[in-house]
């Protein structure tokens, strides 16, 4: 082989091992990457949903601490503070923002329309304006999101197969809230569908509580939808619904242990810890806007047994038969 062919061949295959060892390459320089990633959310610090999003950073092989550090933040329930922590997170130049809510991100999407935006859980990401389709989100958020819509009409559905004498029901909603009004629209029609007569009655975060007991207790029903409201005093409206022996379906777990008759809802934590996932795609070079929305693929149904009996009620076994927890 000639000088000028052996200097051409040696070129050519020095060319073909830099495009071998170039990935390789890219991953040791991001081998010694931390990653900071913010974490808000209205829940006390450490909540167990904060714990499933880092279980599922763990079953993905992160470490805290060696690849990533997490900045959790918490509001403590006060909405008004999220926009506030967020821009907090966004100056400590986080490279992924998680929120644990809907709310979260649209306050995320108030101070930055550059960071990565995961949201680990809303009602409607479409309804909220969070994202213009779960499809297509576009922007800097995605994540996962449950469908009020569809969730509403199956607590009535439950709630009539838990009280089949079922005739009345008051459905206490919250007409500040734009998804209060997307599950009262819904619960309507199925309420109509299943021969119940619905009655909604407002709740607003500045009325007097003895007013509004009061008109609760005047609305003769024979059961209490509560809505998913964050101005609602749970644990005071179902002791006011215990005292009257009213049955209720509410939205959260928590309010059943508490006194609650049924709940149906999302598994958060199993929606917290797929976040992880998104996080991961983010992180590995994966925009936002191409990364459609998630809705969950897992409920949670409770009964509280304690309170069926101190209510004088008998819960079916066919609701039983499904329920994932179980209050005795």
């Amino acid at each position: 082989m000639r000088r000028g062919q052996l200097t051409v061949r040696m070129i050519q295959v020095g060319l073909a091992l830099s495009a071998f060892f170039a990935p390789w390459a890219a991953v040791a320089q991001q081998a010694g990457k931390v990653y900071r990633i913010g974490y808000l959310t209205p829940f006390p610090i450490n909540s167990s949903l904060a714990q499933s999003f880092r279980e599922g950073l763990r079953d993905l092989g992160y470490i805290e601490g060696r690849d990533v550090v997490i900045e959790e933040r918490s509001s403590k329930q006060s909405h008004k503070d999220l926009e506030n922590i967020a821009a907090d997170l966004v100056a400590a130049k986080v490279d992924v923002l998680v929120t644990a809510t809907g709310v979260g991100a649209i306050a995320a999407k108030g101070v930055t329309k550059t960071i990565p935006t995961v949201m680990a859980a809303s009602e409607d990401a479409v309804t909220q304006g969070i994202v213009a389709s779960l499809g297509r989100p576009g922007g800097n958020v995605t994540g996962l999101t449950q469908l009020s819509s569809a969730l509403a009409p199956k607590r009535l559905e439950i709630l009539k197969e838990a009280l089949p004498h079922l005739k009345t029901a008051t459905a206490l909603w919250c007409p500040e809230i734009e998804i209060s009004h997307v599950e009262l629209r819904h619960s309507q029609v199925a309420a109509e569908k299943l021969q119940i007569q619905l009655q909604p009655v407002p709740y607003r975060a500045n009325a007097p509580w003895n007013t509004f007991a009061e008109s609760l207790r005047l609305t003769a029903s024979d059961a209490l939808v509560i809505f998913d409201c964050p101005a609602l005093p749970g644990v005071a409206i179902v002791d006011l619904a215990l005292k009257n022996r009213l049955p209720t379906m509410g939205t959260f777990v928590d309010v059943t242990r508490l006194g609650g008759l049924l709940s149906y809802r999302t598994d958060y934590r199993a929606m917290s810890r797929r976040a992880a996932v998104f996080v991961d795609k983010i992180l590995k070079g994966t925009k936002p806007a191409d990364l459609p929305i998630e809705q969950p693929t897992k409920f949670e149904l409770a009964v509280n047994l304690k309170t069926a009996k101190a209510i004088g009620l008998t819960i079916p076994q066919t609701v039983l038969g499904r329920a994932d927890h179980i209050i005795e």
